[in-house]
């Protein structure tokens, strides 16, 4: 990570260097979900349709996986490239690639032997499990590629190499687009894995030979204890964020079933079409972290400050920009999916009310993302485990009880704006403590 990046540029230039290309690789891995929630829908099959909505949470949750090595050793890695500590960096970067392999294969083994249980757990019934088996099973074999791609893909930001880390994403999401017909109509959905193991093998590429400061090499791997629990504390709450994310496709799919498999379908559709500025706000929100870690690392606090301001307002703008555009053609947006009369009506709703709530997600998501940079595993956790957590929980049930079907759907939103007032309180202290220090 050059100093001028951070040290020379002005804060939008700069901030915007790092976010930019994890934007990019975020719409072009944005652009294979459409794809591929097009060629299934295009099936016609409604069973189909809900049978993947059902399983998709699983993808999520080994990106979940994937975060605890990528977040939490990128994080540990800005500080210490911050505090000019390069071969405690490259130690810490070389131990995350190595243990992510590991613990992919472990859980691809878990998978697999649990197979009928976790189905159950999801809410596969008798009418989907023919096609929620055949795409719960290509995740299970994927998932040793899926989680060790969100290490290299982390951790090459944290030198600058926002570009190389956006190809990797860039070149798994052009293969799994070119390879999806093939798959989804002749092999049940397996191309995702083919698309992740060549990321894989780009990023391997990438560190060693693009990065001056990074290793692949297993003879650096000898962290200390001390390193180890700074990883685990700051990537298990990031962990758990997009856990409670596949919690809360788990939780609605449950509660909408009662309403029949139609809303399932149409909410799997809004759910993905949800992501097109979901992934555009974490982009932008997470590509910045760098940036305030090594700051932070090198106690910059006036810079710090206003890349705060900065990507809050940014955010903040985006989001509700992103809001007014989706309501507005929600049903035509649903209708390129499935072009059937309830799924448009069911699924424009559900996107409304999904989008509601997206200009207080932008606060909670910068928050999180300092949270992790500046290693406050406390506010992490918390926040973590809010907005599609424990805060989620209860607005589902106190609203669905209220309102019944429409509480189900207005439950996100609600909790979004209860977890940025949270995520506002646990600014307020950071700053405040990091103003006490520097004084």
């Amino acid at each position: 990570m050059e100093n001028y990046l951070f040290e020379k540029m002005s804060v939008p230039k700069a901030y915007m260097k790092l976010a930019l290309p994890v934007v990019l690789s975020m719409i072009v891995s944005l652009v294979y979900n459409m794809v591929d929630t097009y060629f299934i829908a295009l099936t016609g099959v409604q069973e189909l349709v809900a049978g993947v909505s059902l399983v998709a949470p699983m993808f999520t949750l080994m990106i979940a996986f994937g975060d605890i090595f990528g977040l939490g050793g990128s994080s540990a890695i800005s500080r210490l490239l911050g505090e000019k500590k390069d071969n405690e960096a490259k130690k810490t970067c070389a131990f995350c690639i190595w243990i992510s392999l590991v613990f992919g294969l472990c859980i691809s083994a878990i998978l697999l032997l649990f197979r009928t249980q976790i189905l159950g757990l999801l809410g596969v019934g008798k009418d989907t499990y023919q096609y929620a088996n055949a795409y719960y099973t290509w995740i299970a074999i994927g998932a040793v590629s899926i989680i060790f791609s969100m290490v290299p893909s982390n951790i090459l930001r944290t030198e600058g190499l926002a570009v190389q880390s956006m190809a990797g994403s860039i070149i798994g999401s052009i293969v799994n687009i070119i390879f999806d017909p093939i798959f989804i109509f002749g092999l049940n959905q397996g191309a995702a894995v083919l698309g992740n193991i060549i990321a894989d093998i780009y990023y391997v590429y990438a560190v060693m030979k693009k990065s001056k400061r990074l290793t692949c090499s297993p003879s650096h791997m000898k962290v200390t204890g001390r390193k180890i629990r700074d990883i685990l504390m700051i990537g298990i709450p990031a962990s758990i964020t997009n856990i409670m994310q596949t919690f809360m496709m788990v939780m609605t799919n449950n509660f909408l079933l009662t309403y029949g498999t139609d809303k399932v379908a149409a909410m799997g559709i809004a759910l993905k079409v949800n992501m097109i500025t979901a992934l555009v706000l974490v982009g932008f929100a997470f590509g910045g972290q760098p940036l305030v870690g090594y700051n932070y690392g090198a106690k910059n606090e006036k810079r710090l400050k206003n890349i705060l301001k900065f990507a809050y307002l940014f955010e903040m703008g985006l989001g509700l920009l992103f809001t007014i555009l989706m309501c507005i053609f929600a049903p035509q947006i649903i209708k390129v999916f499935m072009d059937k009369p309830d799924i448009i009506t069911n699924g424009a709703m559900m996107l409304r009310f999904q989008q509601i709530g997206m200009t207080f997600m932008s606060v909670s998501l910068i928050s999180t993302c300092v949270c992790q940079a500046v290693g406050n595993a406390g506010g992490a956790f918390v926040l973590s485990i809010s907005r599609q957590g424990v805060i989620y929980v209860l607005a589902l049930f106190i609203m669905s009880n209220v309102f019944g079907y429409t509480g189900v759907l207005v439950s996100q939103a609600c909790s979004d704006v209860v977890t940025a007032l949270i995520a506002a309180v646990i600014m307020l202290k950071i700053m405040k403590k990091l103003t006490n220090k520097n004084e």
